[in-house]
């Protein structure tokens, strides 16, 4: 049996299968591209949920693991060399559970960096902009009189629509015809755009065909609909 004494992390979370990889997390989208990318694999993993109403993320425990205090994270007790592996930020853990498993890649060099381009584009701008866009639109944000700071949110998040709506066009997905990381990374991201953060009518959604059309195939996967609720909320 793997021993994960030695992570701090294992002592607020105990692991109910040490040979499994953990996952620390929440149903965000940062999170659930994980959850994603393991059930797609078919990696055995054991979930672990993050309250971020209990403030776990600050917990002395989290941050032994992600000193960033933000979800999600994962423990490989099977890492390389056969050592357990520590390791935060989504798309860091993509590519690691890419090179584990073999699967979601491209495995040719040139294939491999055009999937890597995407995933860090998702991670410099999608992220982060539509995260402030939603704090402008549905959380305090909405608040505030002066709407400047939502509507230059907004303009950039449709400027980043766009360049994945052309991406798009005549493709089945970001790389073509192979599902990938890459759209792991993204689509996560606008189904919260235009589901949870309520903002698609504000971004002016229909403007976006192609993005609604493969929007709607990520979303009728099976692996996709079961990462999406992984790790379970409190009721």
């Amino acid at each position: 049996m793997s021993d994960l004494s030695a992570f701090p992390i294992t002592t607020k979370w105990p692991a109910q299968h040490p040979e499994r990889l953990q996952l620390y997390s929440l149903p965000t989208p940062n999170g659930v591209k994980v959850s994603i990318m393991l059930e797609e694999t078919g990696l055995p993993y054991e979930p672990h949920l993050v309250r971020f109403d209990t403030n776990d993320q600050l917990s002395p425990e989290f941050l032994s693991l992600n000193p960033n205090n933000k979800i999600p994270a994962i423990l490989d007790p099977n890492g390389p060399d056969g050592r357990p592996l520590a390791l935060f930020e989504s798309g860091a853990i993509l590519v690691y559970l890419a090179s584990k498993t073999g699967q979601l890649m491209p495995a040719d060099t040139a294939g491999r960096f055009e999937a890597l381009q995407w995933v860090m584009f998702q991670m410099g701008g999608i992220g982060p902009m539509f995260g402030q866009l939603g704090f402008f639109h549905k959380f305090a944000g909405r608040e505030y009189e002066d709407k400047r700071p939502r509507d230059r949110y907004v303009a950039e998040s449709k400027r980043l629509l766009k360049v994945v709506d052309d991406r798009l066009k005549g493709r089945d997905w970001i790389l073509g015809d192979a599902y990938s990381i890459a759209d792991i990374a993204i689509f996560p991201w606008i189904n919260n755009l235009f589901g949870f953060y309520e903002a698609g009518e504000l971004v002016g959604m229909a403007d976006f065909p192609d993005v609604a059309r493969v929007l709607a195939a990520f979303k009728a996967r099976p692996a996709v609909q079961r990462g999406l609720g992984i790790p379970k909320r409190p009721a």
